[in-house]
């Protein structure tokens, strides 16, 4: 139970740790218009793989449950 919590644990700092890098970097991009850094996440597509990955668990889910 330990292992599997700390799996969980670790993957949410990993994607938060990431958002908010990106969060700081975006900011910083737009007040100063010389830096040239990239987000490490395109999240746009984190989203939409995300829906995605939701449609087709809920369409698994009803598929068995029916």
């Amino acid at each position: 139970m330990r292992l599997l919590l700390g799996i969980i644990i670790g993957g949410l700092l990993t994607v938060g740790g990431a958002f908010l890098y990106d969060s700081n970097n975006t900011r910083m991009a737009t007040t100063a218009p010389t830096t040239t850094e990239r987000t490490l996440v395109n999240w746009d597509v984190v989203g939409t793989k995300w829906e995605q990955l939701t449609q087709r668990a809920r369409a698994q889910i009803h598929q068995i449950t029916s």
